[in-house]
């Protein structure tokens, strides 16, 4: 399993010095990890590692070949309970980026729910909920399967951080091959599910990993919250069975994976390491 890096490494730089340091590191992966529709003030100015879904996808295919690293996935994180709204990162920036990866070979595009933002969201029901985040991916996924790429959920919200949330929106859209999982080992658990348990459940549908451990100081907040963004320690050094994530999904046949961690060059070798030791 190749082992790659989110290009948010350091902060305020653009896109190319985020790749420049992860060469330096010895990454050879790593996520186009921050999408936008239409032009970023603080991309344009070199301020924001985001990669625009209008601009030409080769133009950044070439950025990566300069540093000799491969794009894992497009994340294209959406507000799937939210009302549909223009502002909102949503079902039209998903169908942008199923077309701008598959354009330059890029396999995956990870998206998910994320929490309620709005007083109508959280008052959705489950039902509700479910239906509300299948109907704005009908389309996508549709159109990733004609493209020959998949949509994978990553957990980050009431429904995707849920084992049964997920099999509920897999029914809905009808089970399509074109529809995965991108497990994140630090979201499952804060949500309050075993990560292990969810890489058994969904092993044939899991395509990417998001690695992260969390330490002790999180254990109260678990099964309040709907992810953490990052880590900012190594994996191993805190409480989330990471070694028995890698034992279920060490014959999966996934192909990339990346370090959601933020924090010294030490902690991201260190996490390389422990996944290696762990036998994947």
């Amino acid at each position: 399993m190749n082992i790659g890096v989110f290009l948010l490494i350091e902060a305020f730089a653009s896109v190319e010095q985020q790749l420049k340091l992860a060469k330096e590191m010895g990454f050879s992966h790593a996520d186009i990890t921050d999408t936008n529709a239409g032009g970023s003030m603080l991309g344009t100015a070199g301020f924001s590692p985001t990669v625009s879904l209008d601009d030409n996808p080769f133009e950044i295919k070439r950025l990566f070949d300069k540093y000799g690293i491969t794009p894992s996935t497009v994340c294209a994180h959406a507000a799937l309970l939210e009302p549909s709204n223009p502002g909102l990162y949503s079902t039209s920036e998903i169908m942008k980026a199923v077309k701008f990866a598959a354009a330059i070979g890029i396999k995956d595009i990870v998206t998910t729910d994320t929490d309620p933002r709005s007083e109508w969201a959280e008052n959705l029901s489950y039902q509700e909920r479910v239906f509300v985040m299948a109907e704005k991916l009908y389309t996508p996924v549709k159109m990733a399967a004609d493209y020959g790429v998949r949509i994978l959920l990553e957990p980050h919200g009431p429904i995707t951080d849920s084992i049964k949330g997920l099999e509920d929106v897999f029914d809905r859209l009808g089970n399509p091959e074109s529809l995965g999982v991108n497990l994140d080992t630090g979201n499952s658990w804060l949500g309050g599910v075993d990560p292990v348990e969810m890489a058994r459940v969904f092993k044939d549908k899991i395509h990417h990993i998001h690695w992260k451990d969390l330490d002790a100081e999180w254990e109260p907040k678990r099964g309040t919250m709907f992810g953490c963004g990052f880590s900012t320690i190594a994996l191993g050094d805190g409480v989330i069975d990471i070694k028995g994530v890698c034992e279920v999904l060490k014959d999966a046949n996934i192909e990339s994976s990346t370090l959601e961690i933020v924090g010294s060059e030490d902690i991201l070798k260190k996490s390389v390491e422990y996944l290696r030791e762990c036998g994947l």
